[in-house]
This record gives C-alpha cells, structure tokens and sequence, in this order.
C-alpha cells in the first residue's frame, strides 16, 4: 500500500505562497524598472520637442507646434502633449488618450533669459496586467517549477516500510499503555468496592452475632423442645405396638431420622455445589483465560429509526436475501484462504430483522478460528459498504452495519454490546488471551472508552490491519462482488 508524504497539502500551501509571493516580486521590479526608463526617455522627449518648436513657440504658430507635436504622439507610451505660451495660455493640446491618466513631465521653454513658454508630455501608467504579460515565459516556467518540486517531494519524502512499522509499534504501544492505565483504574475501583463490600458485610456479621448472643437462650429451649418431641412420638410408637416389636420401632425411627438428616445433608451440600457450580460457571465465563474452540460472528444492521421495520415486505425481503447471498458468499470465499486451513462454518446463516450470526469451529488445535472471525466481519463490512453506497446512488433502501465477534459463551453479551455501545461500520470484539493473542499479529485493536460493565472493559474495538491482511480482504472483496454479478447476468 503506498502512502502520501506527510502534510504534502500544507508544502502544496507553502509552494503557493512562495509562487505567489515571487511574481508579487517579479511585477514590483519590472514596474520600478519600467518605471525608471520612461521618465528618462519622457525628459530626452520634451528636451527634443522644445528645441524643435521654440522658434514657433516664440511666434505663437499653432500650426508648426501641432505638426510637431503629433510627430511625438505616435509613441504608444505618450497620452498627451500640452504646449502653453508665457502667459500659460493654451496653444497646442494634442495626445493619443488625452483622459488617461498617468506621470506629466513639465519644463518651461526659454530663449536665451526669456520664458516663451512651456511644455507637459504626460506618458500613460503600466498596467500589472501588461507586466505579466510581457513576463510570461518566466511566470510559466515559476510555475511549472513550484510543481515539479511539489512532486518530487511527494515521491522522495513518503514513508518507508521501516518507518511505517516504527510508527504501527508506537501507535501499540501507546494503545497499549492507555488500556493498561484504564484496566488499573477499573481494577482499583472493583477493589475499593470489594473492600468496601467485605467491611460491610464484617458489620452485619459483628451485629448478627451481637444478636444471636442475646437471644441465644431463646434459641436453645426451642431446640429442646425439638428433641422433647422427637422423644415423646417415639415413645407413643413403642407404646402402641407390641413389645416384641418395640426394637424394630426404634431402629425403623432411627433410620428415618437418619434418613431425613442425611437428606437434609444432601440438599445442603446439593445446594452449596449448585451455588458453587453457579460461581465458577460465571468465574469461568468471565475470565480472560478460558478455553474456546469456536467463534460466533454476529451482524446487526445500524437502524437508528428502526426503517427495516417500516419497510414494505416486498422490499424488505429481497433486500435481507441479498445480505444472506452476500454473507454465506464472503464466508465462502474466506474459508478458502490458506491462513485459516482448518476452521469450517457450522451453520448456514440467514438474515432477518435482528441480523445474523455466523458459527465458526476450529478443527484442529493449529486452526486460526478467532482470526477468521474477525477477517469475516471486516470482510462483510467493506461489502455491505459498497452496496449501501450503491443503492442510495440509486435511490434504494439499504441500511449500515456493524459486527461483533466473540466465543460463542458470550454471543449474548457481544449482540448488548452491539446494542449499546456498537456504532455504525465499527467492529466489536470480545475473545480471551488466547484469540487476542491469534490476532495481534494481524490486527490492532483499541479499548472502549469509560467503560461501565466489566464486558465494555473487557471488550475492544478494532482500529486497522496489516497490509497483507487488508490485501486478502481486498481479493476475497472483488472475488464475491464479481460472483454477485455473473449471477445478477445470468438472472
């Protein structure tokens, strides 16, 4: 994958600037310079003029000053030409552009000590326009060079594998240091509240045994008289019957008795390794370490207005059937990778209202079943997000998605954390050591922030892959799209 060459948009800034600036430059020394000539010439001009008209100026003869005057009017440079006599009274008013504006060179025209006169010779102003134009093989040569240099170092400074892998680690490492900081704030909280809990309970415990010691005198007749009446249906027993048979009688009732304590011993222990059962079945489900030999890929879609309820069943249904098609197509393909040799799809996935779900199993220990999960839901993700953007080209109904992965021990916490926490085109995934560690090699991962439920903690979010993975998910992409279209060919 090839990457632009960092802020390459701030340096085609700052060569913009810089081209600007330079033909700024360009335009304000070609004006002085300009500038500068002409008013030399304009005076050479009206030195001229002056010696060739001062014996008609001397006379006053309108005639010879005007035929001397338009001789000069034809440079492209003169606007106008004002000739006076000495009582500054108007003899000659000649000129190509008379109202143009520009700089007026004035001297006064002298016989010997006399002043006979005087003449303006007002040259026109430069246009930035003309300097430009005259100038253009160097402004378009500037530019073509600003250009050149913007695309060279777009080539030379993109980052190389090495420095791209330096800055993948980093990026890790610093994921890494916040989760940790946030695992030991959660953990810190949990221990203060068991803390808090265990003094708690220490209390009740103090004041229940403060109790049980004042009434205790209460407690121990009632379990005498238990015993009293234990004793007097036993010996009503003996009196009724005969007594040949009064040992059999005490032996049969000994036995009941024992019989019920050891039931009640039984229900008792019953009950303790229920709730013990119970305690380590949830200990069990929440540890990091647990066993796992499957994968459970859910796929709800981001309906926000709840539209997929609303919609007509003749458009609702074609449209869940192309997401079956598509998905039971993406794991297909998938499956066939070489990476994941070993892990097989056990059930045929169907969408409906809710989503659906897809069951992977690892056949042999080797199998990589927590990475085909989540390389399935990546993959059904860039899928449906060319179809959705295909169908509102075309002004169809479509939904986003997004997927969680996760063992199937807690698919039914991964379909609340899709619900509550799930946003659109984002992938959850909630596996133990041994699946994070499957895909660390592959995959980088961030945690939820401020979590609230020890699953939002526990749970990450998947932030990017390596290029040789997102390269597969690009060929399995384009395969299942050019299936998707013969069979939309041959239909």
């Amino acid at each position: 994958m090839t990457y632009l060459a960092p802020r390459q948009g701030l340096f085609a800034i700052i060569l913009l600037v810089s081209f600007c600036l330079q033909t700024l430059l360009l335009v304000i020394s070609t004006d002085q310079q300009l500038s500068n000539s002409r008013a030399l010439k304009g005076e050479q001009m009206v030195a001229q003029l002056i010696d060739e008209a001062r014996l008609s100026l001397e006379n006053k003869d309108r005639v010879s000053l005007s035929v001397i005057a338009n001789r000069y009017t034809s440079e492209q440079d003169v606007t106008k030409i004002l000739i006076t006599d000495n009582n500054d009274d108007i003899l000659v008013p000649v000129g190509n552009a008379p109202m143009q504006q520009g700089d007026t060179i004035r001297q006064i025209a002298t016989n010997g000590d006399a002043v006979i006169g005087s003449v303006a010779l007002t040259l026109k102003d430069i246009s930035k326009g003309e300097i430009i134009a005259m100038q253009w093989p160097f402004v378009i040569g500037t530019m073509l060079l600003h250009l050149l240099l913007w695309l060279i170092y777009g080539y030379l400074a993109r980052p190389t594998k090495e420095q791209i892998n330096a800055l993948s680690r980093d990026i890790q490492d610093l994921h890494r240091e916040q989760y940790m900081q946030i695992d030991q704030r959660s953990r810190n909280y949990e221990r203060r509240s068991a803390d808090r809990q265990t003094n708690d309970l220490q209390e009740n415990d103090s004041q229940t045994m403060d109790s049980l010691d004042e009434d205790g005198a209460e407690h121990k007749p009632a379990d005498l008289r238990k015993f009293d009446v234990n004793s007097e249906v036993n010996q009503y027993l003996r009196t009724q019957q005969n007594q040949s048979a009064a040992s059999d009688t005490t032996h049969s009732s000994t036995a009941i008795n024992g019989a019920a304590d050891d039931q009640v011993e039984e229900s008792t222990q019953d009950e303790m390794s229920g709730s013990s059962t119970h305690k380590s079945n949830s200990a069990s489900r929440l540890s990091a370490t647990r066993a796992f030999d499957s994968v459970r890929v859910q796929i709800v879609f981001h309906d926000e207005f709840n539209m997929l309820e609303r919609l007509a069943p003749a458009q609702r249904l074609p449209y869940l059937a192309l997401c079956t098609q598509l998905l039971n197509q993406a794991a297909t393909e998938l499956l066939k990778q070489p990476l994941l040799l070993g892990v097989s799809m056990i059930n045929e996935p169907k969408f409906d209202d809710s989503g659906a779900s897809v069951l992977l199993k690892a056949d042999n220990s080797h199998a990589k079943v927590a990475l085909a999960g989540v390389m399935l839901g990546k993959l059904y993700l860039m899928l449906n997000k060319i179809i959705h953007d295909k169908h509102i080209e075309l002004s169809r109904f479509a939904l986003p998605a997004k997927a969680g992965v996760s063992d199937d021990a807690q698919s039914d916490a991964m379909m609340q954390l899709l619900h509550s926490v799930g946003k659109k085109e984002q992938m959850l995934i909630l596996l133990p050591n041994a699946g994070l560690k499957q895909i660390s090699h592959h995959v980088q991962v961030q945690s939820i922030m401020r979590p609230t439920t020890v699953y939002e903690r526990e749970c990450a979010v998947f932030d990017g892959g390596n290029d040789s993975m997102i390269q597969r998910l690009a060929d399995v992409r384009n395969s299942v799209l050019m299936i998707e279209n013969e069979d939309e060919s041959h239909i």
